[in-house]
């Protein structure tokens, strides 16, 4: 065994104080998902598994650990919307994760303003600079490598329609750090900004590489 390495068999537990996969696996995009109860009762809450997965058509997905109301709300609807998390809005992002009963409106909870989307039925956040508006693609149960139920559910969605704060473009270039965005870190309580300072560019090689 090479010593210079801690190694572990996640299933035999990992020996630490806090569990490293979120933190090796991030600083991780957040899925700041807006979703609409059969009933009409609005529901927002952060993933910090999200991602992008396809690109034409563009598809986004995010796992919901357990069966949380978000994940009911798309199955009711087939519905969603992805919400940029900024630095501006991070506090409000927080007091969206709140583990509050169905009934409670999580716009209200954060106070944020619910903004008409224009393909489908369910709000985006309005002070938010970026919004994906998506229908649901595919809702998958996801299961060990043994076949195990996990008790999560992978939701993926097409986006139908995207938003972005004019300002945000820069001659017609969306600017990422321009837009301040936080991602999730690990630990309990750690996040991540993207600023221009950090900021590098490398070119995708041509094959065979210049020699």
């Amino acid at each position: 065994m090479d010593h210079d390495y801690y190694f572990y068999e996640p299933a035999r537990g990992h020996g630490l104080p806090h569990d490293p996969f979120n933190a090796i696996i991030g600083p991780r995009p957040i899925g700041w998902i807006s979703s609409r109860a059969a009933d009409g009762v609005l529901n927002l809450a952060p993933y910090s598994f999200f991602n992008a997965f396809n690109y034409v058509p563009p598809i986004i997905g995010f796992s919901s650990q357990g069966r949380k109301d978000t994940l009911r709300n798309i199955e009711a609807t087939g519905e969603f919307v992805w919400n940029l998390a900024t630095r501006p809005l991070a506090e409000a992002m927080n007091l969206s994760c709140a583990p509050a009963p169905p009934e409670i409106d999580e716009f209200a909870l954060a106070g944020l303003t619910p903004a008409q989307s224009s393909v489908i039925g369910t709000p985006r956040v309005a002070e938010s600079p970026v919004a994906f508006e998506c229908r649901a693609t595919q809702i998958i149960p996801l299961q060990s490598a043994s076949g195990a139920a996990t008790g999560n559910w992978l939701v993926l969605g097409e986006v139908v329609g995207v938003h972005i704060a004019r300002h945000l473009l820069k001659e017609g270039i969306y600017d990422t750090a321009g837009a301040r965005p936080i991602l999730r870190g690990g630990g309990p309580a750690d996040y991540f900004e993207i600023t221009p300072e950090q900021l590098f560019r490398m070119r995708r090689p041509d094959y065979p590489p210049d020699r």
